[in-house]
């Protein structure tokens, strides 16, 4: 071990050759021989004491056992620098296992912190099912809806999971597979926006009705910006709406990966938690140009700056990156200036998906919407009926089936 004292009551000898003792007093925070070994022999004995200190906390570890918020802990990093799970994965973890009280990181409330509160001082080997199963129940009775129960269950079987691992704790079981996952509601009825909606959502955004009554005072300059603000809205209206791209991919889109000739863009990033990176699949997706997106596309290109390969799509009037919550924002207030139903940003989405599945099938639509597995994608495929879905049973029923006494007269 080596640790520096401080500074040495030396000086250079005039014959140059060493160091000797100054002589007078001693100066604070100097140090001679004999305060040297004074304070060498001190600070040995306050490694010692540390290193008891140490040993004393592992062995009594080590008795107890790993405790559920050092695994909560080491969890997360597993899933930050092993699995690479996305930000705002990341964020939504850190949310729930918040300690209670914890300052949210917007606006002015705090963390209920109900899983540190109930399991972060126990030791994980030693919480029983029974436990795990009264927790759940305490929530079922707080009114917490039965998705959010079952997010609480799920985090807390993969913190077990990880726990069970031969390469970390070794827990010999999860206490959370003997308890019961709730019943959840059926999910709402898919509702989007028919083209024609979304153009009178686009047209609100462009002629700037969503911005309400403007001052009178506005410069030239500022006008122009506006108008050029708003048409670009209008636009990333009609692409959400007519690609099914994903907010977060939608304002990361650059023009290197638009290819108009080919009538196709391909998609391989998105914003997650403000930290750009891989498509919520982790895969990229060629996607098909319709002629509105296309058109929408064209219009953007010539609008005389921020058209370079690294450029955003859409963009400030710098050249920045868009703010999801303020496209979010402008959304709505165009939404309530064109007199629509109140659907959020994402049922644009919703609306690119049940169009498509209209006229295509499952797989089609799966890779369109890139969607990792085919059962989100049947939601869209009963969204509304098809064409050819109204011809089939238009055709089992006009048919006309014969009576028991047809069949009877014709078998004589």
């Amino acid at each position: 071990m080596k640790r520096r004292l401080g500074p040495a009551w030396l000086e250079r000898a005039p014959d140059g050759s060493g160091w000797r003792a100054r002589r007078g007093r001693v100066r604070e925070g100097y140090f001679d021989e004999k305060r040297a070994t004074v304070r060498m022999a001190e600070m040995i004995a306050e490694h010692d004491r540390e290193e008891r200190a140490i040993e004393a906390g592992e062995r009594e570890r080590r008795e107890r056992g790993v405790s559920f918020r050092e695994v909560a802990a080491e969890w997360l990093e597993y899933l930050r620098h092993e699995r690479g799970a996305k930000p705002s994965t990341l964020n939504d973890y850190g949310y729930m296992l918040a300690e209670p009280g914890t300052p949210h990181r917007r606006g002015g409330g705090k963390s209920p912190g109900v899983l540190m509160a109930a399991f972060g001082d126990r030791p994980a080997a030693k919480i029983p099912t029974r436990e795990v199963s009264a927790f759940l129940r305490a929530l079922d009775k707080e009114g917490v809806s039965p998705r959010s129960v079952n997010k609480y269950r799920q985090v807390l079987s993969a913190i077990f999971n990880y726990a069970c691992r031969v390469d970390t704790h070794g827990l010999p079981s999860n206490p959370v597979a003997g308890t019961t996952k709730r019943r959840e509601p059926p999910a709402a009825v898919l509702d989007f926006y028919e083209p024609d909606e979304v153009e009178t959502i686009a047209s609100a955004a462009a002629d700037g009705s969503h911005r309400g009554t403007q001052p009178a005072n506005l410069s030239a300059d500022e006008i122009t910006w506006r108008a050029r603000e708003d048409a670009q809205d209008g636009e990333l209206f009609r692409l959400a709406a007519y690609t099914g791209l994903r907010l977060g991919e939608l304002i990361v889109l650059r023009w290197e990966d638009v290819d108009l000739d080919a009538r196709r863009t391909v998609v391989h990033r998105a914003l997650s938690a403000g930290v750009e990176g891989p498509t919520k699949s982790w895969q990229a997706r060629f996607l098909p140009l319709a002629d509105p997106a296309a058109e929408a596309l064209e219009r953007l290109r010539v609008r005389g700056d921020y058209t370079s390969r690294e450029d955003y799509v859409f963009c400030s009037r710098l050249g920045r990156r868009l703010d999801p919550s303020a496209v979010r924002r402008r959304f709505k207030a165009a939404r309530d200036a064109a007199g629509l139903r109140a659907l959020r940003f994402h049922a644009l989405r919703h609306a690119a998906g049940s169009l498509i599945a209209r006229h295509a099938d499952a797989r089609f639509v799966q890779e369109f919407l890139g969607h990792s597995r085919i059962t989100t994608t049947e939601r869209y495929m009963h969204a509304k009926a098809r064409p050819e879905d109204l011809e089939r049973v238009n055709l089992a029923f006009a048919h006309k089936h014969p009576t028991r006494q047809e069949t009877s007269q014709t078998t004589r």
